[in-house]
């Protein structure tokens, strides 16, 4: 069944959800492409401010692939990003992408001189910065405002989980509640928020995890990058996983649980991400996670089949 005409505009002719490559080509009038930055942060759970040890599912190397090279300066990142990526795709433009840990935890002074040896490349037209919303105070926040009056900035802010407990569990060393400050204190500031969430945490039921969808779809945010939980080697996770306390989603669970989220989600946001993955040598399950094409295609089959698409459940459409 074809999508509402009405929605066609936000969402293309082939889609049911607004993807992240439509809003790129729209916000950009052509192709382009990010590359990855470790600026060598760390994070407060992981050096004992709020916890030690970080979150349980993570290691940054399965994710940010400059955390499995050695460490160069932020401008000799961005010129190798640049070459690979430039061989690979025909793009010319690129966004630097602050990935690994959390990319605001440091003085304003040094996230300054960071960024903007990013934005020195003559070929980058914009910011992402990955972090926590327990590290995004005022003063960070007005620098990063000041980078948006003249390019391009998406904060991305990881939350997971909207319940505490979860959280808790996660160790992720904040709540809820720092969360929605955050979200507050950055609005009207000129950039874009996107938020971070997991589905199929352990000990969440279907309808807390569309809880966490529900209270997202009620912020003012502008994207939304969604995960599977998925355990890799090495980590806290990985041992629960081994040991059988932790439960991983099957695949169409998840699709089914996914496609409820994204309609109840306004069509307005925009989709950074359906689905998370580790490369092979990191990741210990699920193995369907590693086919891609394959789990994309299952959402847009599974949207197909309940003539159902992003905002559905909303009281209305949103441009």
């Amino acid at each position: 069944m074809p999508v509402p005409g009405e929605l066609q505009s936000l969402f293309g002719p082939k889609r049911r959800y607004r993807s992240f490559s439509r809003f790129l080509q729209e916000r950009f009038g052509g192709r382009v492409q990010r590359v990855t930055i470790d600026a060598g942060f760390t994070c407060p759970n992981v050096d004992g401010t709020v916890a030690k040890g970080g979150c349980i599912f993570c290691d940054n190397r399965s994710f940010s692939p400059n955390r499995r090279l050695p460490r160069t300066t932020v401008a000799a990142q961005i010129e190798r990003g640049v070459t690979l990526v430039s061989q690979r795709y025909r793009v010319d433009r690129f966004l630097a992408y602050f990935q690994a840990a959390t990319n605001t935890y440091a003085p304003v002074q040094k996230l300054r001189r960071l960024y903007d040896e990013a934005l020195e490349h003559p070929q980058v037209v914009g910011l992402f910065i990955g972090t926590r919303p327990d590290c995004v105070g005022d003063d960070v926040l007005d620098l990063i405002e000041s980078y948006a009056r003249r390019t391009y900035v998406c904060l991305e802010l990881g939350l997971q989980s909207m319940h505490d407990r979860s959280l808790d569990w996660m160790n992720r060393g904040h709540h809820l509640d720092a969360f929605l400050d955050a979200v507050k204190r950055c609005q009207g500031r000129g950039f874009d928020v996107c938020v971070h969430v997991i589905l199929g945490l352990p000990g969440e039921t279907r309808q807390e995890m569309l809880a966490t969808m529900e209270l997202l779809g009620g912020l003012p945010i502008h994207a939304v990058k969604v995960h599977n939980l998925h355990v890799v080697k090495e980590t806290p996770l990985a041992r629960m996983y081994e040991e059988g306390t932790v439960r991983l989603l099957e695949r169409d669970e998840y699709v089914e649980v996914l496609c409820d989220g994204l309609e109840r989600l306004p069509s307005s946001v925009v989709m950074h991400r359906l689905q998370g993955d580790a490369p092979p040598d990191y990741l210990v399950a699920p193995g369907w996670c590693l086919d891609k094409p394959g789990l994309l295609q299952a959402i847009d089959d599974e949207l197909e089949r309940r003539d159902g698409w992003q905002g559905r459940l909303r009281l209305s459409v949103t441009g």
